[in-house]
Parts: structure tokens; sequence; C-alpha cells
């Protein structure tokens, strides 16, 4: 990739799209550019970077080909509103805010410009995030592509409408949460039958990072790899029985769209 990034957010987002952005050598360092408040934050990006920090914002819009506004929902509005004027007329803007439109950043930025809404999630940090992301109308495939590039930098990322990204918040944006839930109930388990603390997470993780990989690596249904592991009358089959017992499912289930429906109530706000 021959253009240039700018991210304006030195968080930890911002963070984990530039780290991705250098591993997997979308950009030279020279080529992206970042901009935040905090001379501690900038301080950070610099010395672990190696890349150039600003303050002003306008500065990283003046430079962007693609700008990241890795901000806080309730500063985005006022972001967009600060870089408008001085972005390149082919510049593509993405937006990882939860809850902001497309409409809303059309309205800030103008009907013409391209724009994808994105929504990663907290595995960007470790190079293993779930990222959504959503164009309008003008932006075209080409950009479309280079964005994505960027998210699948630091994890997976797939295109979709932006109707589903209430959607996508409960089964990715928040979903970590209740998979660490998961985890730490299987810790106590193990704990209440004698194994040690930090190693009882260390089994627990390692089996959810293993189950997920053979999803995503074999294609199975993920029904199909449940039953390869339930031997008849075995110890598998009696914990899923009593998960279904307890209404495991019909919990996820339950709990995930109550999520979403937060999500679509908050967008209406």
């Amino acid at each position: 990739m021959e253009r240039t990034i700018g991210v304006i957010g030195g968080g930890h987002m911002g963070s984990a799209m530039i780290g991705g952005i250098l591993r997997a050598l979308l950009a030279p360092k020279e080529r992206i550019f970042a901009s935040c408040r905090s001379a501690e934050t900038r301080e950070k990006l610099e010395r672990e970077f190696g890349i150039a920090v600003y303050t002003d914002n306008r500065e990283i819009a003046k430079r962007a080909d693609v700008l990241i506004l890795a901000v806080k929902p309730h500063q985005i509005m006022d972001v967009a509103a600060e870089v408008k004027d001085c972005l390149k007329k082919e510049a593509v803007v993405v937006s990882v805010a939860a809850g902001t439109s497309i409409a809303k950043l059309e309205a800030a930025l103008g009907q013409d410009r391209a724009i994808v809404r994105a929504m990663p999630n907290t595995p960007a940090l470790v190079g293993e995030a779930m990222s959504a992301l959503a164009p309008n109308a003008a932006a075209d495939t080409e950009k479309l592509s280079e964005v994505r590039k960027i998210f699948e930098s630091f994890g997976r990322a797939e295109v979709v409408p932006e109707s589903l990204m209430d959607t996508v918040v409960g089964v990715s944006g928040s979903s970590p949460a209740y998979a660490y839930l998961f985890m730490e109930a299987m810790a106590d388990a193990a704990v209440a039958d004698g194994m040690p603390r930090e190693q009882a997470y260390v089994f627990a993780a390692q089996s959810l990072l293993g189950s997920a990989k053979m999803v995503l690596q074999t294609g199975e249904h993920p029904g199909a790899l449940k039953d390869a592991v339930c031997s008849p009358g075995g110890t598998t089959i009696e914990a899923v029985a009593k998960l279904e017992e307890a209404g495991f499912r019909n919990a996820v289930i339950v709990a995930q769209r109550a999520c979403v429906e937060k999500s679509r109530e908050l967008g209406r706000q």
C-alpha cells in the first residue's frame, strides 16, 4: 500500500491498528501519522512505533489518504467537523466509533466523501480482532479493499451492510466479555477440583483458543465438532447435558439479543 495512513486517537484501538499496519508491512513508518492530545500517549507512540505524532488533528487530515478516526463516540462528531475542510479530495475516512451511523458521518463530512464505518473488537490488541466494515456509496471497491487490508493486519474482517452493525455488537463487539465469563467459570470449577488458579486459566484459555481455531480452520459446523467430542455414555456428553439442563444456549441467545437491542437503543439517542 503506497497510500499515507493517518490515525486520530492513540488509545488501545489506535495503537493496535498502527502496530498491525507496521507488522503487515502495509506502509512504512514514514507514511503513518497519528495525533493525540496526551503528551504521555504521544511519547509512547513515538517510542513504540517510530512514527510522527502530532497534537493537531488537522495536520493528520491534510496528509492522509486513509484517515482512521479512532476516538470515543462522544468525540467523533467534533473531530469530523474539525477535519472536514482539511481532507484530501479522494481520502477515505474510517470511523470506529460505536453507534455513529454513516448518515451522521456523511452529514458532517459530506455526502460525496468515501466513508467506512468499522467495528473491531478488543482482541485487536493481540492481533486477533474480528472487525466488521460497512461502506457508504462513495467508498468504491478499491477504497474498501484498502481499508479491509488495514483491518486484516490485526485480525479478520468482513464486509456487512450497515443494518447489521448492531448485530455485530452482540456477536463480536461485546462477545469477548462472554468468553471471559465462560473461561472464568471453567477455571473456578477446576479450582474447586484442586487445580491452582493460574494453571486453570491457562487450561481454560487454551481450550477456547483451540476450539475457535478448529471452527475457523476446518470449516466444520460447531455442532459437528461438538458431536465428535461426545462419546456415547462419556464424560463430555454428561457435561453437555448439564449445560442444556441449565439453559446454557438459551442464556447466550437471550443475553446477546439484549446486547443488540441496547446497541440499537443507544444508536437512536
